[in-house]
């Protein structure tokens, strides 16, 4: 790996660091403790450097199922809500012991996905943990199993880590996994495969390297951890994935020394506004537009016009977030739309100065304005 990105890294400023479940507990589901104590002196020295330190933490419903000693992770979303809730103050027990024989305070921050998507609870939570960094305390966060609803989950912690990571503007984004970093092939099944370095950019064919679920008692697999790098690069940090088993390759990252898979972050970076567009509201509907609305949209930053939509799903209304792709059912972009759908099957394929005979008003002659919409494809 070339030594300026490694040299980038050690000057990292805040970094979010993620522990998956599967790292965090031993295969009973109990916690292992003596791998959250390795961890928790590595996170001591990295503040200790001056840095800023997030900790992103799986493990509440492995805990819950370790002390009521069940071995199979429930289908239940209630099941797994009511051994979140006892897990999550385990969890945060064994934490808040650990830290404090250093002298350091720990803060509980648990999200949903309603925390991300609303404006104004998603700056309010962005200003909490930046006042606790202030304050030199280290915010624990989990999503918050015990309330959130399946259709309003997050789904699992590598998307929540990559969503902190850029609600905090933090320089990196270390996935603490049970994997040494992305592979040419899954390791576990072909001998000749080979650990990628460095990754300059999320292609198709880095996508098509990725595996599925991991463990039964974890939620992520390669896949997901590809689409925390797509997020957490878009912010502007480096992300990377490595073995958490031994957490003391943590400092030895930022000695400079390669570990596990570096994505690099993109040279353009998306203004705060336009990443949460991109990553923190649910996507209500979806709008399918011709090669000329495309091209308007990706390659020259152009509001997106009734004439170029060809097709429209989902059941949204004005205001709320659509998701807008081509022809070949690839994302494009994402952006607030002007029009209910019962009002775009009537005025897609026309001009703009045709909406308001057809429709008897006219709220806007853009179906998403480029203000409201971001590109997130290429």
């Amino acid at each position: 790996m070339p030594t300026k990105y490694l040299k980038k890294i050690t000057q990292a400023e805040r970094i979010v660091v993620k522990i998956g479940t599967s790292t965090l507990t031993h295969t009973t589901g109990k916690l292992n403790i003596s791998r959250m104590e390795q961890l928790v002196r590595r996170l001591v020295d990295l503040q200790h450097q001056g840095k800023e330190v997030v900790l992103v933490s799986s493990g509440a419903v492995g805990a819950g199922m370790g002390r009521l000693g069940i071995n199979e992770r429930p289908s239940s979303i209630v099941e797994r809500q009511a051994l979140a809730a006892i897990g999550q103050g385990l969890l945060m027990q064994v934490y808040e012991k650990l830290f404090s024989e250093y002298g350091l305070i720990v803060a509980q921050v648990l999200l949903t996905r309603s925390d991300l998507s609303d404006r104004k609870r998603y700056l309010n939570a962005r200003n909490t943990i930046l006042t606790l960094l202030k304050y030199n305390v280290i915010p624990i966060i989990n999503e918050n199993d015990t309330v959130a609803t399946e259709e309003l989950k997050i789904g699992e912690n590598d998307a929540l880590s990559a969503l902190v990571t850029g609600l905090i503007d933090a320089n990196l984004l270390i996935l603490l996994s049970d994997i040494d970093g992305l592979y040419t092939a899954d390791p576990k099944k072909d001998r000749n495969a080979k650990l990628i370095e460095c990754v300059p950019e999320i292609t198709p064919e880095i996508k098509q390297m990725a595996g599925g679920a991991g463990s039964s008692f974890g939620t992520g697999g390669m896949i997901t951890k590809l689409a925390a790098a797509q997020m957490a690069t878009a912010s502007g940090a480096d992300m990377v994935l490595m073995n958490g088993s031994q957490p003391q390759k943590i400092l030895a990252l930022f000695e400079g020394r390669s570990v596990g898979t570096v994505f690099l972050s993109k040279q353009t970076v998306v203004n705060h506004r336009k990443r949460w567009i991109a990553y923190g509201p649910q996507v209500a509907g979806e709008l399918m537009v011709d090669s000329g609305a495309e091209k308007a949209l990706v390659k020259h930053g152009k509001s997106l016009l009734p004439s170029g939509i060809i097709r429209v799903s989902g059941d949204f209304e004005e205001g709320d977030l659509v998701k807008i792709v081509n022809e070949n059912q690839v994302e494009l972009a994402r952006g607030f739309t002007n029009y209910g759908k019962e009002q775009l099957d009537k005025i897609i394929g026309k001009k703009s100065t045709e909406i308001e005979s057809i429709l008897g008003f006219n709220n806007a002659d853009e179906v998403v304005h480029r203000d409201n919409l971001v590109v997130t494809g290429n």
